[in-house]
């Protein structure tokens, strides 16, 4: 068996997660497919290189050396590929920039400009809840750049040769409520207000669920968290039966109220990703100009921002 570059993506992407099922799950592949693939690897090298330990699987010594060389080789070809297709996709009739996403009102205004600055750009946008999927995306040349939040206390794994531009270094999350609850009533809400309520979580959001869990532990609270989607969540704050995080952008709805935590326990990092530092100068200036203007928009932030002599 000869080694090819496929394989030692593989041996790279069990040494990051330090698990076979998570490796597995990062490459779209089938747990027991992976386990061969990896009994092949170290057949073909003559030893073991990962030994299985109670928290997953750790390298051997022959592992660390084998990753220490398939590490900058997986990463310069990545870099190829990358250069290939982007001269590629220029060189076409258009360009259409492949970009992901997680929510964030930022985003219509944010392709508007892409395309008035220059109509031969046509973006193709794919949303997904997941910051790591979309990051492992950018990473292996699926998509251009991707507009991430990081939800603070739960930091994203971001693959190597990424490049970063940093929006927002911390984006205080709101909380949406009944207009009618008592706590509405307040500028600032305090979670103590929020003691007898039920929170709404969307748990595939990377992050969101173990974030709000340890914020409201440290707040010495306890109250029961159910699991959806946040236009669920949006519908069952307005009639009072839950309570739910909202990014500060969030434009009032019937029946809700949008209001700052006391304290602004709550924060995420807003970060674009692209393989080089030229796609992000090439299209940050434009999501900053967005974004900002979306802030403006809404008016619990921009009194938020005007309280902070920000923006």
């Amino acid at each position: 068996m000869e080694l090819e570059v496929r394989h030692l993506r593989v041996l790279c992407a069990i040494a990051d997660t330090g698990s076979l099922h998570k490796a597995a799950r990062e490459l779209g592949l089938a747990q027991p497919s992976l386990s061969t693939q990896l009994r092949r690897i170290e057949n073909a090298l003559g030893a073991p290189l990962f030994v299985r330990v109670r928290t997953g699987c750790r390298p051997t010594p022959l592992g660390l050396a084998v990753l220490g060389r398939a590490r900058p080789l997986v990463a310069e070809f990545e870099a190829i590929v990358t250069e290939a297709r982007a001269t590629a996709a220029r060189a076409a009739d258009g360009f259409h920039p492949r970009i992901g996403a997680t929510a964030s009102r930022a985003i219509p205004g944010w392709l508007r400009r892409l395309r008035a600055r220059e109509p031969r750009i046509e973006p193709v946008l794919q949303m997904n809840v997941s910051a790591r999927a979309l990051l492992d995306m950018v990473a292996a040349g699926r998509l251009d750049m991707a507009f991430v939040h990081e939800v603070e206390g739960s930091p994203l794994r971001i693959p190597p040769g990424l490049r970063l531009r940093v929006l927002v270094e911390r984006e205080p999350q709101f909380v949406t409520l009944a207009a009618d609850h008592p706590a509405a009533s307040r500028s600032r809400v305090r979670l103590a207000d929020l003691a007898g309520d039920r929170w709404m979580v969307d748990s595939t959001v990377d992050g969101e669920w173990e974030g709000l869990s340890r914020v409201l532990r440290a707040a010495g609270l306890r109250p029961q968290m159910l699991h959806g989607d946040y236009l669920t969540a949006y519908s069952l704050a307005a009639i009072g039966e839950v309570v739910t995080v909202s990014q500060p952008t969030a434009h009032p709805r019937h029946g809700l109220a949008i209001r700052p935590l006391e304290g602004d326990p709550i924060g995420v990092r807003l970060l674009l990703a692209a393989r080089t530092e030229a796609e992000l100068d090439d299209v940050y200036p434009d999501l900053e100009e967005a974004y900002w203007a979306v802030a403006r928009e809404a008016p619990a932030y921009r009194e938020w921002l005007g309280c902070f002599g920000r923006r």
